[in-house]
């Protein structure tokens, strides 16, 4: 029996997450597994990886063979590193504390280039705030300008009628007062004649 390390896809449509299993290569994606040894998550920044390493060790040093994908999991997480350094300690080349030095040393890189790209992230992700906030302040600033030119534009137009109102009143008043002067001697002037 073939026996694969491999995903098996799980979540909803434009969502999936993965298990990483081990199976007969013979069982469809999703069907049967001997066992589940790990979760892949793709959705996230950067991929979320849980993966117990030591089955998956004992599992390729039984001959399990992992799919291409599998395996580009499996060399992120160390565990193909594992596999060689411990191939070198049967061999007499390395030693166990030696392997366990530059494992060790590895999980350190790693670890540190995993922390600084959440960092950039998580930084990017506030300089893109910072900016869209600056740039939603000066988007109010201007609608706030532009109202405001409006209102003391409407005032002075209302100003301005309010000055031609008055100044209509005032001339019928004054159209009405020499009205009323000019009837006032007419009125006389008919009386004496």
């Amino acid at each position: 029996m073939a026996v694969k390390i491999r995903l098996s896809r799980h979540g909803k449509k434009g969502y999936s997450f993965f298990h990483i299993v081990v199976t007969d290569a013979r069982s469809p994606r999703d069907g049967r597994l001997i066992e589940q040894i790990g979760i892949y998550n793709p959705n996230t920044n950067p991929a979320t990886i849980v993966l117990d390493g030591e089955k998956a060790l004992k599992w390729l040093n039984d001959g399990a063979q992992p799919t291409t994908t599998a395996r580009r999991i499996l060399s992120y997480e160390g565990v193909l590193l594992r596999k060689h350094l411990q191939g070198g300690i049967a061999k007499g080349a390395l030693t166990q504390e030696e392997a366990d030095k530059k494992w060790n040393a590895w999980k350190a890189e790693k670890d540190a280039k995993v922390a600084s790209k959440k960092q950039n992230i998580s930084n990017a992700s506030a300089e893109a705030h910072k900016a869209a906030v600056s740039a939603e302040a000066k988007v109010n600033n201007e609608r706030a300008e532009a109202i405001a030119k409006k209102r003391a534009e409407a005032e002075a137009a209302a100003r301005a009628a309010a000055e031609e109102a008055a100044a209509a009143a005032k001339a019928a008043e004054e159209a009405a007062a020499a009205e009323a002067t000019e009837e006032a001697p007419a009125e006389e002037a008919q009386p004496e004649a």
